[in-house]
Order: C-alpha cells, then structure tokens, then sequence
C-alpha cells in the first residue's frame, strides 16, 4: 500500500470529520431512516430514497477517510529545512503581474486552494520542488504559461 504524505494539521481534520460522520451523522441518517419507513410504502417514499442515498454516501465517506489515515504518513513541516519540499510554505510572486502569493504544499487530501494548501501534485506544486529563494518557476496552467518567482521559504 502506498503511503499517503499528510500534514499534522490534514490529519487532525481527517480524523475531526471522520468522528463527526460516525458520531452525528451516522445516527442522524438511522433516524431519518426509520422515521421514513414508519411513513408506509417505501417504492414512493422519496425522503426513505433520500435517506437511504444520505446513507450511502456518509458511509463511503467514513470508508474512504479511514482508508486515508490508515495509509497516512504524517509529516511535521517543522522539522524541515532548505529547498522547497513537502509542507513547504512558500511565498510566490507572479512575474507578469506582481501579485503575492503564498501557499503550503501539502497532500492530496487536504489541498484546498482557498486557504491555500497547494496539492503536492499539482503542476504549479511540481515544478516548485527542489526550488530555493530567489529562484524562477515556469508553470504550464490551463491559463497558459505563468512565470513565479520565489521570495521565502518558510518550515512552519
């Protein structure tokens, strides 16, 4: 099984969603379940389909979130230094705009590009590998090519 690099802070919120699936959700659908078959006919009961579709879905949440933490890798970005790595906060510049930006690279599961955690496979990700300060980046995106520049390295 291939092991699946994770910040502390991904796996804590894994684990965070993972509890409340089990402990709010899961019963919460049992309910909902059971209130809606007391309503009689299930062939044209639309809130028993409902449910039972709510259902499916938590359950393969919890399967697939277990599966992830059983595969983690946790990574602590604080005992990290040097070029550009896994859990790497970096601070870009885009060369034809000026405009800031920082992200953190992190694993699959936990990127989300508005709070910035940059998914360790995504090209931009890809090509800042290796990189040290000071150094220029030239990204393929689906907007075109985008030239960075990297103003700071930080291990936090």
């Amino acid at each position: 099984m291939e092991k699946i690099p994770m910040t502390r802070a991904g796996f804590a919120a894994l684990d965070d969603e993972l509890k409340a699936l089990k402990s709010v959700e899961r019963p919460a659908v049992i309910r909902a379940i059971a209130e809606a078959r007391e309503h009689g006919d299930l062939s044209e009961n639309a809130e028993y389909h409902a449910a039972r579709e709510r259902q499916s879905f938590v359950e393969g949440r919890i399967k697939e979130i277990e599966s992830l933490l059983g595969r983690s890798e946790v990574i602590d970005p604080a005992r990290l230094s040097g070029a550009i790595k896994f859990g790497a906060t970096v601070t870009l510049v885009d060369e034809d705009t000026d405009e800031e930006k920082t992200y953190q690279i992190v694993g699959e599961a936990e990127a989300d590009l508005e709070r910035g955690l940059l998914n360790m496979k995504s090209p931009l990700a890809r090509a800042l590998i290796g990189k040290e300060e000071g150094d220029s980046v030239e990204v393929k995106t689906p907007g075109g090519e985008r030239s960075y520049e990297v103003l700071s390295i930080r291990y936090i």
